[in-house]
C-alpha cells in the first residue's frame, strides 16, 4: 500500500490507466482511501473524453491498490498472472 498526502493524491488524478496490454482503460478521477491507515485502497477511473470533462459520464471503473504494477507518467496494471 501507498501512504498518501495531498501532494501525491494531486499527481495521480488525471494520469491515464493502461492495463497490461498497453490499452488505456481510462483516467484516474478520484481515489479511495482508508482514513485509519492513511493509504490509497483503490483507484476510481472516470472513462475520460468531453462527457465526463463536463461531468455527463456516469461511467466509472474500480482498481484495487493491489492490481496498480508501476505508477509513473502513466499508471500500468499487473496482467492476470501476476495476481494470482
Amino acid at each position: 500500500m501507498m501512504v498518501i498526502n495531498m501532494r501525491i493524491i494531486e499527481e495521480i488524478i488525471g494520469k491515464e490507466v493502461l492495463d497490461s496490454s498497453a490499452v488505456v482503460i481510462g483516467k484516474v478521477r478520484d481515489l479511495e482511501l482508508n482514513v485509519e491507515t492513511n493509504q490509497i485502497e483503490a483507484f476510481i477511473l472516470g472513462k475520460g473524453g468531453i462527457s465526463e470533462g463536463l461531468g455527463l459520464s456516469k461511467g466509472e471503473t474500480v482498481v484495487p491498490y493491489d492490481m496498480i504494477k508501476q505508477i509513473g507518467d502513466k499508471i500500468l496494471l499487473k496482467n492476470a498472472s501476476e495476481t494470482l
